[in-house]
């Protein structure tokens, strides 16, 4: 009798192809790909964006095993003892039989289910190309808004909806025209890229958040830029990669939001 799920070995080889995890540059501690196994087997889905002990313990203990997705992985701190709060989120994976995956950059600048390009088709942008170098990788999407779109005020209340959040919590640098002609997406916290989005022709430049220093950098080069949150732009991505690797691997799957307010 075959056993339920799906092996997760299969997912893995799986995921690592379609991310080209070996492939696209990365933080030295992002450690893409399966960060945890588990004991073999995959009964269903969850996507979150931060491998946090909350995230975590919200699995439950269930017969069968998970397969946790996540945009933050456990080893941004670097490498370090398994003490403490390392060992606790660990413990909690193996006690109830779930293994973990995280995907950073490879999810950002994936062009089907990553978070720029979500959340570009999201906003609906046109004649959409690729900006933003990040160690010799293009990582972000710029594109055109349609009609509806066009007003900086709009945009705002309209991205606020489309993430979930209210519009308040989107803050606005106002360097750039009421009217907008460009919109440049790099999710996360990209706000170093402003200059970037700037050279390629974007008037309007969206991401998660940004240093002081960055209102300065809109005010001068004329572009507006909204930071609508590190966590709330980067829900998209692990959404899309769970639906996806659900249908094709004929899992159920849900997503656990654990919002942070950054």
């Amino acid at each position: 009798m075959t056993a339920p799920g799906a092996p997760l070995a299969e997912l893995v080889t799986y995921l690592d192809g379609y991310l080209r995890i070996r492939e696209v540059p990365d933080d030295a501690n992002a450690h893409n790909g399966l960060q945890v196994e588990n004991e073999g087997r995959v009964t269903r889905i969850v996507a979150a964006v931060d491998a946090s002990l909350a995230t975590i313990e919200r699995l439950g203990s269930s017969d069968g095993a998970t397969l946790l997705l996540v945009h933050h992985g456990l080893f941004w701190d670097g490498a370090q003892p398994l003490t403490g709060r390392r060992y606790r989120r660990v413990r909690a994976l193996l006690q109830r039989n779930a293994a973990l995956y995280a995907a950073h950059i490879p999810l950002d600048l994936h062009p089907d289910v990553g978070n720029n390009a979500g959340l570009a088709r999201m906003l609906g942008l046109t004649e959409t190309r690729a900006f933003g170098q990040y160690k010799g990788t293009l990582l972000g999407v710029a594109g055109k808004p349609p009609a509806g779109l066009a007003r900086r005020d709009v945009l705002v209340r309209r991205l606020a909806d489309y993430l979930g959040i209210p519009a308040a919590q989107v803050r606005v640098l106002p360097g750039g025209p009421e009217v907008i002609g460009t919109i440049g997406v790099i999710t996360g916290g990209a706000g170093s890229a402003i200059g970037q989005a700037r050279d390629a022709g974007c008037d309007t430049y969206i991401t998660g958040e940004g240093a002081a220093h960055t209102y300065f950098d809109a005010m001068e080069y004329g572009i507006n830029v909204l930071y609508a949150g590190h966590y709330a732009t980067e829900t998209i991505g692990v959404r899309l990669l769970a639906e996806h690797l659900a249908q094709r691997f004929g899992l159920p799957w849900e997503f656990h939001d654990h919002p942070t307010g950054m």
